[in-house]
């Protein structure tokens, strides 16, 4: 198998690709609400820190793991250790965890395809009655829309490393950057747009505490699909001859920069819609502002545009985030049918037929968990409140297992790879890179205080989620 594994075309795919991973719903919406409600500038500056002195480390260590194994994370922590079941169970965990954020993923993507198609059929007086969002993800119509957004995701997939997902991230990033400008455009010229930039670019210090910076660092970490074995995968695609370290700055940047412009989309467009608004009372859930309150700006756009030019901006914004959340799952999925491919030698087809077949089964549990079925709707409880089967697949594997995926990885590619061995795959095709400050910032960071800090935000996690109590607290 490794002497026919696909590699990416060329440098800028495999970028957009990485970027299409990372730029996802929590780019969009979640970061320019954390944003606002913790202090704006002071929120913006403590994430970009946190991209580049912590996440950007991470990025590096999965990325040469991935490329000098040559496999997905199962492969190559199997591959790399002789098979050691210690960290068999790290690469296990690494394959299931993208699976399962895959699922409750998938069904977020399902909703953005709907309001896309309700706002572009002309329903955007319907999507902004504050009752629509909740008789829609009780409706029967979502499986429709389930069914369609699996064909994308299917036919994607199917089209392998270069005629499927890198094709598609160098078609659908840059629509998506340039809708997203076009949009940041339209919205800074909406009267009393300048107090939402404002808002969102002076630092207010005064609102940051532990939580915040935990919840800074949380974002960074996440949005850059940190702990999901992508980059793990991506890495096993990349040329022998590739600069890793330049291609995951420039990934990071990326990232980064597309959450800062969303900022410059979202702020100014909350404060033209309500000059008098305090942003830090805004919901915490991206859900709630995608499905809920920007309709109701969309649909306010019809005093000046009409109902028909209100229809058009409502389109190109759900168009946007559907593209975030398509190239997101597509990264997503990859990592689970790679992992079959690789350990099981069946082709693609199959593996995307059997993962898919799974993954819409799963998937339809999580749909039926607000209010549909009572056993998926409350399904358990903990931390004193009913859970239903979506949040459990949501607290259990995106919020918690991350960040403890990030641990394994640091802590092997140091401790059990050795740093040495790290090192000389991260200097393979990046002569400017080896004896570098860059070099040894990542050397030292990765073996000492990154993986203190990532066993923190997990156990503080555990302790939050399921027991009702903070660390921070």
């Amino acid at each position: 198998m490794a002497g026919s594994r696909e590699e990416f075309g060329s440098r800028i795919g495999f970028i957009l690709a990485a970027a299409g991973s990372a730029v996802g719903i929590g780019n969009l919406v979640g970061f320019p609400v954390g944003a606002a409600k913790n202090g704006g500038g002071a929120f913006l500056l403590m994430y970009a820190l946190f991209v580049f002195l912590i996440c950007l480390p991470v990025m590096l260590a999965e990325m040469s793991v991935g490329r000098h194994a040559g496999k997905d994370p199962l492969g190559a922590y199997s591959k790399l250790t002789g098979g050691a079941w210690q960290w068999k169970i790290a690469g296990w965990l690494s394959i299931i965890t993208p699976f399962m954020i895959a699922v409750f993923y998938l069904v977020i993507t399902v909703w953005i395809f709907g309001y896309l198609f309700e706002s572009a059929s002309g329903n955007l007086e319907q999507l902004a009655d504050p009752n629509t969002f909740g008789q829609f993800i009780t409706s029967e119509t979502i499986f429709i829309y389930m069914v369609a957004v699996l064909a994308i995701v299917y036919c994607i997939l199917q089209g392998g490393v270069r005629q499927g997902i890198e094709k598609a991230a160098k078609l659908m990033m840059p629509a998506l950057f340039v809708m997203l400008l076009a949009l940041v455009v339209f919205v800074l010229t909406r009267e009393n747009a300048m107090a939402g930039v404002e808002y969102y670019l002076i630092p207010d210090f005064s609102k940051i505490d532990a939580a915040v910076v935990n919840g800074a660092l949380s974002q960074a970490f996440f949005s850059l699909s940190l702990g999901m074995g992508i980059m793990i995968t991506y890495g096993s695609y990349i040329n022998r001859r590739a600069d890793i370290p330049g291609s995951a700055k420039l990934v990071a940047l990326t990232d980064t920069a597309v959450a800062f412009v969303a900022g410059l989309m979202i702020l100014p467009a909350i404060f033209s819609f309500d000059p008098d608004i305090d942003p830090s009372k805004l919901s915490d859930s991206s859900i709630s502002m995608i499905f809920t309150f920007l309709p109701k700006i969309f649909l306010a756009l019809q005093a000046t545009l009409g109902y028909v030019g209100a229809s058009i901006v409502a389109s190109v914004f759900f168009l946007l985030v559907f593209f975030a959340a398509i190239t997101s799952i597509v990264s997503i999925f990859e990592v689970p049918v790679a992992a079959l491919i690789d350990e099981k030698g069946v082709s693609r087809k199959a593996a995307l037929g059997i993962l898919g077949l799974l993954l819409a089964l799963l998937a339809v549990f999580c749909a039926l968990s607000f209010g549909m079925v009572k056993f998926f709707t409350e399904f358990t409880s903990y931390a004193d409140s009913t859970k239903s089967f979506f949040d459990v697949v949501y607290d259990v594997f995106y919020d918690t297992i991350l960040p403890l995926n990030g641990l394994l990885i640091c802590i092997f590619v140091i401790y059990r790879w050795k740093k040495h061995n790290f090192n000389a795959e991260l200097d393979q095709g990046a002569p400017k890179y080896k004896g570098s400050f860059f070099e040894r910032y990542v050397d030292i960071s990765v073996g000492t205080f990154i993986p203190v800090i990532l066993l923190v935000i997990f156990v503080n996690t555990v302790a939050v989620k399921y027991f009702g109590v903070s660390l921070f607290s």
